[in-house]
């Protein structure tokens, strides 16, 4: 078996871009396993620091009691045996991403699956991270029209911010996504739309296939039947991944946001929507008033990144151990 075959996938994207459904597609293929959000992976690499130096076992075994039983974490949805990840940890090689790279592995091999991999939308702020653990990671961008995931997200309970916020969280995502595309070039990076993945799913699997290095699986436009076993009825938000793949929701923005905020959207988002295929309506300007809220958010974000940019570089420079995993290759299954 190739190296191409047993590469980590990290799916990521806006949230409410259907980061979900693609998941569970990917799971539905008989060779790839991928669990629901984990929230381990950005967490562990955070608290490094605080493990001291991985050479050590006794250091080694207070990560992996961490990851499995931290409050911060969702290793439970692996429903994984602990006490067995733990020592796989302990005696596995002395990195951050070969302690959470045995974590995954175990997931794919309970599920009888050589490959494996990750989705967290916020992961497109995470690249750096995710490929200082993991150099040899594909990257799998989903690409939603701006106007639906901002209406989407503005009606999440988990969500915190104002419209402001949701239109800036778009257009960070798509614009993380070009640069990946040029940065990263095609067998390392892919990006897809919802739109085309829900209309055309076969056609979108199939080439998402074609890139990750697999056969295309039927299955995969089948994860419903998954989703319906594992997506509890109390996280109302994903409950459309129970349902057949469908359009309904194409273009649900309409309905959903107020006049005002669809002219705010659609105007400081204008080039990243046709940039990808979205047509435009002919809305009005927004207010003045808007706009500048709106430049005054992007403006203290982009400071915001740039000090934790520099924050970063620092923390790596003091680092006691490399973080790239060392466990490579297919995972042993029976």
């Amino acid at each position: 078996m190739t190296r191409e075959f047993c590469r980590p996938i990290f799916v990521l994207g806006c949230p409410r871009s259907g980061t979900t459904l693609l998941q569970q597609m990917l799971h539905s293929h008989r060779r790839i396993a991928f669990p629901s959000e984990t929230r381990f992976v950005h967490t562990s690499y955070e608290a490094r620091h605080g493990f001291g130096d991985l050479e050590r076992a006794e250091n080694r075994r207070a990560l992996a009691e961490w990851i499995t039983g931290g409050r911060d974490t969702k290793f439970k949805v692996l429903e994984l045996d602990a006490a067995d990840v733990i020592e796989e940890i302990v005696h596995g090689p002395p990195t951050l991403g070969s302690a959470l790279a045995a974590v995954f592995r175990a997931y794919a091999r309970r599920h009888g699956k050589p490959r494996w991999g990750d989705k967290r939308p916020s992961y497109f702020r995470r690249v750096p991270m995710l490929q200082r653990m993991f150099p040899d990671a594909q990257f799998v961008h989903l690409v939603r029209d701006g106007r639906d995931a901002v209406s989407s997200l503005m009606g999440m309970p988990w969500f915190k911010g104002d419209i402001y916020a949701a239109a800036l969280t778009w257009r960070e995502a798509v614009d993380t996504g070009t640069n990946l595309a040029a940065r990263l070039g095609p067998r390392t990076f892919h990006e897809l739309r919802y739109e085309d993945l829900v209309a055309e799913p076969e056609d979108a699997l199939m080439k998402l296939c074609a890139f990750i290095g697999e056969e295309y699986d039927p299955e995969m436009t089948r994860a419903y039947e998954h989703a319906r076993r594992t997506v509890p009825s109390t996280r109302k938000w994903h409950l459309r991944t129970h349902e057949a793949v469908n359009t309904r929701r194409v273009g649900a923005w309409r309905d959903r946001l107020e006049g005002w905020e669809a002219d705010l959207v659609e105007h400081v988002l204008n080039s990243r929507l046709l940039h990808h295929g979205y047509s435009l309506s002919e809305g009005a300007r927004p207010a003045a008033g808007h706009l500048a809220r709106f430049h005054r958010l992007a403006a203290h974000r982009w400071r915001t990144r740039h000090t934790q940019a520099v924050r970063d570089r620092l923390a790596e420079a003091r680092e006691p151990n490399p973080v790239a995993s060392r466990l490579a290759g297919p995972v042993p299954v029976a």
